[in-house]
């Protein structure tokens, strides 16, 4: 699904030595839960792992199985954690029936400062079960960077320490009690370093959220 970033991701940890000192988490993809198995060891063999910390069943596709499959490694000790993804806002209703009905430890899903449905439901079910919350499509896939980088940085976002809009937008996502990571997609080192920039300083309080929001409506 993600081209040769297997077979990457593989290369870069052993050049660097890093197999054991990353928190390793991948999707199982598949349509087809009795080939999920072999598709997680792939990936494993590709990145020379003893064991992943987190899998996440891709867009819910074969859930059912896929969650069998996932809960019985973790109670092998072959996995840490458990996961399920969702992406643009699709099928909000099943999962949150998953979120309540399975012992899930890790959520992925879509939020940013111009795509907030999650905060209705999603986002405080996860604080209320203890389930960890992974943001993706940050940027809206670089739409909301095209779209700010027309308008000039706010002046007040240098009260948070931002530099950029990527880190003022990431600020928001990661501000949230609730958000634990967020996953900007990237293949320009410049633009990684911007983004991690994020995680420091002074992070964003609820005025200061809807600031945000506010100046990313107007873009």
């Amino acid at each position: 699904m993600y081209g040769s970033a297997q077979e990457t991701i593989g290369y870069g940890l052993a050049k660097f030595g890093a197999a054991g000192r990353v928190f390793a988490a991948d999707k199982v993809w598949t349509g087809s839960g009795a080939r999920g198995p072999e598709q997680i060891e792939t990936s494993r063999r590709h990145w020379s792992v003893a064991r992943f910390d987190l899998l996440q069943v891709h867009n819910l596709l074969a859930w059912e199985a896929h969650l069998e499959t996932l809960f019985a490694m973790k109670a092998e000790g072959r996995l840490r954690y458990v996961g399920i993804t969702t992406s643009e806002g699709r099928r909000h209703a099943e999962f949150e029936m998953l979120m309540r009905e399975q012992p899930l430890d890790f959520v992925q899903l879509s939020y940013n400062a111009a795509d907030r449905e999650a905060e209705q439901r999603l986002l405080p079910l996860a604080r209320e079960r203890g389930i960890a919350v992974i943001a993706n499509r940050p940027f809206r896939q670089g739409d909301l960077i095209r779209a700010a980088s027309r308008r000039p940085l706010p002046a007040w976002a240098a009260g948070i320490g931002c530099s950029n809009w990527a880190q003022l937008l990431l600020k928001f996502i990661v501000s949230h009690p609730a958000v634990h990571c967020a996953i900007p997609a990237t293949g320009r080192v410049d633009h990684l370093r911007e983004n991690m920039g994020a995680g420091v300083g002074v992070m964003p309080d609820p005025p200061m959220r809807r600031r945000i929001v506010e100046a990313v409506a107007g873009l």
